[in-house]
């Protein structure tokens, strides 16, 4: 963010890492120690926000706030960005690639609802090719119920493993 904002007086920054804060830092930039970065880190940790970092860029407009006046700020600004925000659970999974037939279809889609499996792509051609997530624990139970549910007719191709978003 400094070298997108470098001609700002200030880019404050706070980060949680870890789902139980393992890894917390934060700057103030220039600013007077503990107004900036610490009160935009204890906005993250109350709202129990992990892996995530927040940048303020403050541009000084003439007008000095005082100590009181930049806690309040920073605090307020990282407030009301997480308002606007959307917060998500991520979740460490397998990536499948599963292929069917159309009559599949709505067994594929009832299984999914039923298991909590997300779906992050549907393509409708020849057949239908879903890609979807589960959580990595699950793909060999995944794997055998939809199996099961097409008696066989699925084609299932592992694409990959690393983290999805839980919609739930």
């Amino acid at each position: 963010m400094k070298k997108k904002y470098w001609d700002a007086a200030h880019n404050c920054s706070a980060f949680v890492i870890g789902r139980r804060g393992e890894l917390t830092r934060c700057s103030d930039d220039g600013e007077p120690s503990g107004t900036a970065g610490r009160p935009m880190l204890e906005v993250l940790l109350k709202e129990g926000i992990c892996n995530t970092a927040v940048v303020v860029t403050r541009y000084f407009g003439g007008t000095l706030l005082g100590t009181g006046g930049l806690v309040r700020a920073y605090g307020a600004a990282v407030k009301e960005g997480l308002k606007c925000s959307e917060v998500i659970t991520m979740r460490y999974g397998t990536r499948l690639q599963v292929t069917v037939d159309y009559p599949d279809v709505g067994r594929i889609q009832h299984l999914g609802t039923k298991e909590r499996i997300a779906q992050e792509s549907a393509e409708y051609g020849v057949n239908v090719r879903f890609v979807l997530a589960s959580p990595a624990e699950e793909e060999e139970r995944i794997c055998r119920s939809i199996t099961e549910v097409t008696d066989a007719r699925a084609e299932i191709e592992i694409l990959s493993h690393g983290y999805y978003v839980d919609r739930d």
